[in-house]
């Protein structure tokens, strides 16, 4: 697998996932979707994650994608997607932004800093059309 992507059931998400597949499809790579988890999650969020993820691996399976699906409790998106970056020797790693408020669009959100920094291969940052 070539390409690591952070997923999230939002708009955000969903535009980073769009981008990793069209990566790995110029790559010829496959796609690992990442989710992290906290552990203080109840069941109803996981298992609302958990049928998000099926949903998504339908859809890339449907679609012919070479794909995984992680669910990581590690509870550190950052974290988590280095790992699985190192793990894979991915070689991209793709993340959604969001808006931030004038005051936070001084700062980049601290997971996305840290992946930026930390990850061992090439980020591509993301962000969904304007609505």
């Amino acid at each position: 697998m070539g390409i690591v992507v952070g997923y999230l059931a939002t708009p955000e998400g969903r535009a980073a996932l769009d981008v990793a597949v069209q990566e790995g499809a110029a790559r010829g790579r496959g796609v690992v979707v990442v989710v992290s988890m906290r552990s203080d999650e109840s069941a109803e969020q996981r298992a609302a994650v958990e049928a998000e993820l099926a949903r998504v691996g339908e859809d890339l399976r449907g679609r012919g994608i070479e794909h995984e699906v992680r669910i990581l409790d590690g509870g550190d998106v950052a974290d988590d997607l280095i790992a699985t970056a190192e793990e894979t020797g991915a070689e991209l790693v793709v993340i959604g932004l969001r808006r931030r408020s004038p005051v936070g669009k001084l700062i980049l959100g601290a997971n996305a800093q840290r992946v930026l920094f930390d990850a061992p291969c090439p980020v591509l940052t993301v962000k969904p059309a304007a609505s």
